[in-house]
């Protein structure tokens, strides 16, 4: 029951017709399996290649599997190898993914070499992506689907290494299960994650969909206040990220 559940045969074809492809080519091949297409919504305002890219690209995070692949795959035709992004621990377990994401822990203690890693990548010249967030988005009682509250250390992240930010937002949601079940789980006091078990299902229910990314304007890491204000800046740009697709509607 648990191996339909968690979509284990869908997982084992997609992983056996991948061909040991890795990082961007298996992001690639994923949706390519799943007939998922995406459309950029201001894509000339992303940074061109080169040491222009040194910035972090940050996301709201709506779907907790596929916006991420979609993100790589984007950024990856534009500055090639070599971009990083900063996961959850647990995604760590995504061996074909294991040259793109930095592994952060939620869980516990954060290694030494995990936070060598991450500060390594930031010192460097190639494009870090965060969502901020951590979690995927949860849905409100109303209905409203946006992501839980962003963490600082982005922030911090772009002061210390002089990095740019430049905001993405995805268009998505999950099926009404996935956040039915998370308001149970908050409702009994379930501290446990369990609508992580339904990714995988949510990943397989996305054939065929398309996605619009919206990119949002460069912002200058000396314009952004660290420190104390550095949890307030970080809600303003979450705030602003929700304002993204109305700010650059291209109709």
């Amino acid at each position: 029951m648990m191996e339909r559940f968690i979509c284990q045969d869908e997982m084992n074809e997609l992983l056996a017709t991948a061909g040991g492809k890795r990082d961007a080519a298996f992001c690639r091949h994923v949706l390519e399996h799943l007939g998922v297409t995406y459309k950029v919504n201001g894509a000339d305002r992303l940074p061109g290649p080169g040491r222009e890219a040194r910035v972090i690209f940050t996301c709201n995070h709506p779907l907790g599997a596929l916006d991420g692949i979609i993100i790589i795959d984007m950024l990856s035709q534009i500055y090639g190898r070599g971009i990083r992004f900063v996961v959850n621990d647990l995604l760590d377990a995504v061996e074909p993914l294991r040259g793109v994401f930095l592994p952060i822990n939620k869980h516990g203690a954060q290694s030494r070499d995990a936070v060598a890693a991450i500060e390594n990548a930031l010192a460097g010249d190639k494009p870090v992506i965060i969502f901020p967030a951590g979690l995927c988005s949860r849905s409100s009682w109303t209905g409203r689907v946006a992501d839980l509250e962003w963490n600082k250390m982005f922030v911090a992240a772009a002061l210390r290494h002089g990095r740019d930010i430049v905001p993405l937002h995805f268009e998505g949601r999950n099926s009404a299960m996935f956040y039915l079940s998370a308001k149970i789980r908050k409702l009994f006091g379930i501290k446990f994650n369990i609508e992580m078990i339904n990714l995988p299902r949510e990943v397989f229910k996305s054939r065929g969909k398309e996605y619009t990314v919206t990119v949002g304007d460069r912002i200058a890491c000396h314009t952004l206040e660290g420190g104390r204000a550095g949890s307030a800046t970080a809600a303003r740009l979450r705030d602003l990220t929700y304002q993204l697709p109305r700010l650059y509607n291209p109709q």
